[in-house]
């Protein structure tokens, strides 16, 4: 697949909501998701800005759910997809960075916490990153690997095993950077990754799903390959999450142990919900 940012212009639900809300005549509109705007039109038969046109009740059924984003064409459509799963881009809050729903399970932390802060508060366990080499584990919507290339890392590699959650990047300008040559996107089985790996890394971010939707991220066997390829004096961050809180279940207690066996210093981080670890 090639793998590029399309650059195409996207609206959310919440942006088509704070639009209508506006008096007809010159606005702001934002159709990259917040991250820059530009002057539009706006009247009684709806929005234009340059080659942009949205009917206004076009407007009026996306503004109806405002995390749902919508590709802007000939018609809008919404930014969702069927490929063996069902996978949909959202806007969880106006302002910040959309998140990725499979089979309606979210791909990042959005309960008191923004996708791009929770990103930042992962690499930051990482500590300083000027000119090192990051591999980041589980590309998802690149948001760690941006961060990772944002304080300083010299490279990055990105390892994703979806072909579809990197064709949902290619939509997202929060994920444009992973597609600059600062970041090499490898479209791979994270095992067969390292297996294969014959490099060394500074830091590794390693963002895995869940443990039941891909226990062997969560194996012995997977963190003995992870202490091969990271360089001694390196560090590891590996996100856990909070499974099985309510029942008083602890899943990094267990990663931990598996960790130091595999020669690692772990320590948990409750406030990032992962565990940064350096390698002896």
């Amino acid at each position: 697949m090639e793998l590029k940012y399309r650059g195409v212009p996207l609206l959310s639900g919440h942006e088509a909501k704070r639009i209508l809300s506006m008096k007809d005549g010159r606005v702001l509109a934002s159709f990259d998701l917040s991250l820059s705007f530009q002057e539009a039109m706006l009247d009684s038969m709806g929005l234009k800005a340059g080659e942009i046109w949205i009917g206004l009740d076009e407007l009026g059924r996306m503004a109806e759910k405002a995390e749902d984003i919508y590709v802007i064409g000939d018609r809008p459509r919404k930014l969702a997809f069927y490929a063996g799963k069902f996978y949909r881009l959202i806007q969880p809050a106006w302002g910040h960075a959309p998140t990725l729903e499979i089979d309606g399970i979210g791909m990042h932390r959005t309960a008191g916490v923004y996708p791009e802060e929770d990103a930042r508060s992962k690499v930051w366990l990482l500590g300083n990153l000027a000119d090192k080499k990051v591999l980041d584990i589980c590309t998802g919507l690149g948001y760690t690997a941006t961060e990772a290339i944002r304080r300083g890392a010299r490279k990055v590699i990105t390892v994703e095993t979806d072909p579809n959650v990197l064709e949902m990047c290619s939509y997202n300008p929060w994920s444009r950077q992973i597609f600059t040559e600062s970041v090499e996107i490898v479209l791979s089985d994270a095992k067969a990754f390292l297996e294969k790996c014959d490099e060394k890394f500074d830091a590794v971010i390693l963002d895995p799903p869940t443990i039941r939707m891909a226990g062997e991220l969560y194996s012995s066997e997977f963190y003995s390959l992870l202490a091969a390829i990271i360089r001694e004096g390196g560090m590891l961050v590996h996100y856990v999450g909070e499974p099985g809180r309510v029942r008083g279940r602890r899943l990094y207690v267990g990663v931990m142990n598996r960790l130091r066996k595999a020669g690692f210093r772990p320590r948990y981080v409750a406030e990032a919900r992962s565990i940064s670890a350096y390698k002896l």
